[in-house]
């Protein structure tokens, strides 16, 4: 079935994603870890997957949130100040403009 070392190596990391998204499918506590998780096993850098962990948890102790909610929160807060500038623009240009027509009329 399997040729060599690195047909072994892939099998396993696809089993173990799969078999994870499974077992952790609805699991919030343990999501925290799947990203880490992930990069240990492609990566196989203990180091990084460290880093990328305390990152998560230092962005979740400081803000409440993980990092994926927090950068949609960030994206959705940024399109509102522009709709809410776009929208502003033109009714200060629609009373202008509605100003002027009342001047010159007079």
């Amino acid at each position: 079935m399997f040729t060599n070392y690195s047909n072994i190596m892939k099998f396993l990391k696809t089993s173990f994603l799969f078999l994870s998204l499974i077992f952790l499918n609805g699991c919030l506590h343990s999501t925290a870890m799947l990203g880490p998780g992930v990069t240990l096993v492609s990566t196989g850098n203990v180091v990084q997957a460290g880093f990328q962990y305390a990152a998560n948890s230092a962005i979740k102790n400081e803000t409440g949130k993980d990092a994926l909610t927090l950068v949609k929160d960030v994206v959705e807060e940024d399109h509102n100040k522009r709709m809410f500038k776009r929208n502003f623009k033109k009714m200060v240009e629609k009373r202008v403009l509605n100003a002027r027509k009342k001047i010159f009329l007079n």
